[in-house]
């Protein structure tokens, strides 16, 4: 019993490695992490958003009709590059839908991942998201490209980038949401 006391802080380290080892535990642990480490996301000073000039990009959604991301022009707009594979991703989910749940009839929400649709479906059938899901067919505008999962862009009414946010992060948050309050607000 003296050695558990004396080394306690070394034995937890090492079951939370072999928890980490393990792949049954380690996205269950990563993604418990992610959402604890999640903040609001930091939004781009108004002096230094770029504007994004072409919004031509084709999708389409999980039921296969094509989407061009053109009909977002003048619309506020979000955008999430994800996949179900990816433990930050799944970490903002939660946050996703209930944002979606009290903006989704104001602001235009791409979810986009590359995944199989079949795949996809099942994610969200399993965690019981109404998200709008999207495959791209089309390369996206080279300023909405990325190499990291999640990225999340937010676009005003205007074509500028308000937020682009690498990384997981809590999108229910009052002050994100005082930020789409702000972008809707917009003429």
């Amino acid at each position: 019993m003296e050695f558990l006391k004396k080394n306690w802080s070394n034995i937890l380290f090492i079951v939370i490695i072999v928890l980490l080892l393990i792949p049954q535990t380690r996205k269950p642990i990563q993604v418990t992490m992610n959402r604890i480490i999640a903040f609001s996301p930091t939004r781009i000073a108004v002096d230094d958003r770029e504007t994004l000039e072409n919004y031509n990009w084709n999708l389409v959604n999980l039921q296969g009709e094509p989407v061009n991301f053109k009909t977002s022009i003048g619309e506020v707009a979000v955008i999430n590059l994800w996949a179900t594979w990816c433990p930050p991703c799944i970490a903002e989910m939660p946050s996703f839908q209930k944002l979606y749940d009290q903006y989704g009839d104001r602001v235009n929400f791409y979810f986009v991942s590359t995944e199989d649709e079949g795949k996809l479906q099942q994610f969200l059938d399993k965690k019981n998201y109404r998200l709008p899901v999207y495959k791209p067919l089309s390369m996206a505008p080279e300023i909405l490209q990325s190499r990291s999962l999640p990225t999340t862009y937010v676009i005003s009414r205007d074509g500028k980038i308000a937020v682009n946010k690498k990384g997981s992060a809590n999108w229910n948050d009052s002050g994100f949401k005082d930020l789409l309050d702000q972008l809707l607000a917009e003429d």
